[in-house]
């Protein structure tokens, strides 16, 4: 008989043999789970970051002035990101920008198409300022619009899917060092405030895609595993009425399982 005590709940969720990353990453974001902050304060920070972005969004479209404050927004963010999150937690925003232009650009590299790879590729905390979080949805709505036909390619170039060093500012002194999704929590209300609706609504519909994003992926490489992440998230329909954090977090983790399932087919190809 097994011992009912059990081995800790996160040594499972590392040691899960169908879990589609590689061991370094799976410790790295089981350990920014098992913050204190996101067994306490997260699950308050979620409710109140969802009624108050509501309730800014409303605000903004009874407003007849459409203002907008990118810069006002980069600055908020990367002061909060380095006195308030853990430098763990910064790490994986970032990498999770380097990580979708690796996706995209692998389509691009892979399809007749006349668009220009995406260069956005930030190694540290100041990248993502200067509106990279803009201009990272942006880069999906460039790539699918400008697609043409998608079809098996029996010679994929698996160039362009490394991770550059990643500098998240460690040795900076924080007040707090939340983990990633309380973060995102409390980042979504600045985002809600400076961007006006129709941006907010594009930033959050990106994420709709990626349904569309796996599926080509799984078309392009003959692949089928890439529709198991699959959400059913339907791209036609477009709503901001959304747990926005929840699907920051959802959308980046998929975006990991995506691209090192392409890594391993590098290696095997």
């Amino acid at each position: 008989m097994s011992d009912l005590a059990g081995p800790p709940i996160w040594d499972a969720v590392t040691g899960d043999p169908s879990l589609v990353l590689d061991r370094e990453t799976a410790r790295r974001i089981a350990d920014d789970q098992r913050r204190w902050t996101r067994t306490w304060l997260y699950p308050l920070a979620r409710p109140v970051s969802r009624v108050l972005a509501l309730v800014i969004l409303v605000l903004k479209r009874i407003t007849p002035v459409r203002w907008t404050a990118h810069r006002l927004m980069d600055r908020l963010c990367i002061w909060f990101l380095r006195r308030f999150v853990s430098p763990l937690a910064v790490e994986l925003l970032i990498r999770h920008f380097v990580i979708e232009t690796n996706l995209l650009n692998f389509i691009v590299r892979n399809t007749d198409t006349a668009i220009e790879p995406v260069a956005l590729r930030p190694t540290d905390l100041a990248g993502l300022g200067d509106a990279a979080v803009i201009e990272h949805d942006i880069n999906v709505y460039v790539v699918l619009a400008g697609l043409g036909p998608v079809a098996r390619r029996s010679d994929l170039d698996f160039a362009g899917l490394d991770i550059p060093e990643l500098d998240a500012e460690p040795g900076r002194r924080r007040l707090m060092r939340l983990d990633v999704q309380t973060a995102l929590c409390l980042m979504n209300l600045p985002f809600a405030t400076c961007l006006t609706p129709e941006e907010y609504r594009r930033a959050v519909h990106s994420m709709r895609f990626d349904d569309s994003i796996l599926a080509i992926l799984a078309e392009i490489t003959g692949d089928p595993t890439f529709l198991r992440w699959c959400n059913g998230d339907l791209s036609v329909r477009v709503d901001s009425n959304a747990d926005v954090p929840h699907a920051v977090y959802r959308h980046a983790v998929i975006c990991e399982y995506a691209h090192e399932h392409l890594r391993r087919l590098a290696a095997r190809a």
